[in-house]
């Protein structure tokens, strides 16, 4: 980070960086969010690279993450061409979009795993197989809890 921000700016985006860690994300992704969220004006993608001292790559991908998720809006500053950026600051849609981009295609994909898993046993023959069956239904009933769980655990977050 920038020696130019200030101490408020740094802690906040700081607390970022370890949410962004929290979710294996980059952490440009803590940093952008960060500078956005405490900024009192929409930002473009120089005034984050150069405030935050880091490339324009990790810029530009840690606003593309950003903006999958819709932890960013994207405003029009009147005059000029560039893409502006305010940071959303409603954590129901923030969850939203993290779990729909992030978290619900591992969960799908899941099912699918376990049904090769399933042909792959049925394929096997072993002398653990009623062991195996009952540890893949098991797989199962997690993957199904998941299913279930991650919609009222955003529900709750929404408030």
């Amino acid at each position: 980070m920038v020696a130019g921000l200030s101490e408020l700016e740094r802690e906040v985006i700081e607390l970022f960086v370890r949410m962004a860690d929290l979710l294996n994300l980059p952490r440009s992704v803590g940093e952008i969010y960060g500078l956005l969220f405490i900024s009192s004006d929409p930002l473009c993608l120089d005034d984050c690279r150069i405030r935050l001292n880091i490339s324009k790559g990790s810029t530009s991908q840690g606003l593309k993450i950003l903006r999958s998720f819709g932890a960013i809006r994207t405003v029009y500053i009147p005059g000029d061409r560039k893409d502006y950026y305010l940071a959303e600051t409603s954590l129901r849609k923030i969850a939203s979009g993290f779990a729909g981009e992030q978290i619900r295609p591992h969960v799908d994909s899941g099912k699918e795993r376990i049904k090769r898993i399933r042909e792959l046993l049925e394929e096997q023959g072993s002398e653990d197989r009623d062991t195996l069956q009952e540890k893949i239904d098991l797989l199962e009933n997690w993957q199904k809890r998941a299913g279930k769980a991650l919609p009222l655990i955003l529900k709750l977050i929404g408030g």
